[in-house]
């Protein structure tokens, strides 16, 4: 490899390459209508827009309203899917005791929103200590 073609593959590697979804940018994405967009959609997320299009209309339009009000977009309903209208949207998701905050990116596009707010926390186990056992309770406390 000659040095100008070294210099040209580090200046490709150090831009990062447009996110595209199914070959289209999330310009070209954001000027569909659903109809068009669910064609981009895997078959159980395309009958899920195409059924409760009304339901991801009402969404949208609370979305919109919420933003020009600087508010937060709160929402319960985990199945939404991710279209490209929400790209960039900070959307506070109910896990069934709080709202986490999920920032959607475009890579998030044709999931659900329930994916990224998680309903179980990690299970993080103490330290066994005096009392934790039967065996501890036999031992002397100094």
């Amino acid at each position: 490899m000659t040095p100008e073609e070294q210099n040209l593959d580090e200046e490709q590697f150090q831009k990062k390459k447009e996110f595209t979804y199914r070959g289209k940018s999330v310009e070209e994405l954001k000027n569909l209508n659903m109809r068009e967009f669910s064609k981009f959609l895997t078959s159980r997320e395309r009958r899920t827009v195409l059924r409760n299009s009304d339901v991801l209309e009402r969404f949208l339009a609370k979305c919109n309203k919420c933003t020009q009000k600087n508010k937060p977009i709160r929402i319960h309903d985990r199945n939404i899917i991710i279209v490209p209208a929400m790209v960039g949207l900070t959307v506070n998701v109910y896990n069934g005791k709080t709202f986490e905050p999920v920032r959607i990116i475009p890579e998030m596009m044709g999931h659900r929103l329930g994916e990224f707010s998680l309903t179980r926390k990690l299970v993080k186990h103490g330290d066994a200590g005096i009392g934790a056992t039967r065996s501890s309770a036999s031992k002397s406390v100094k």
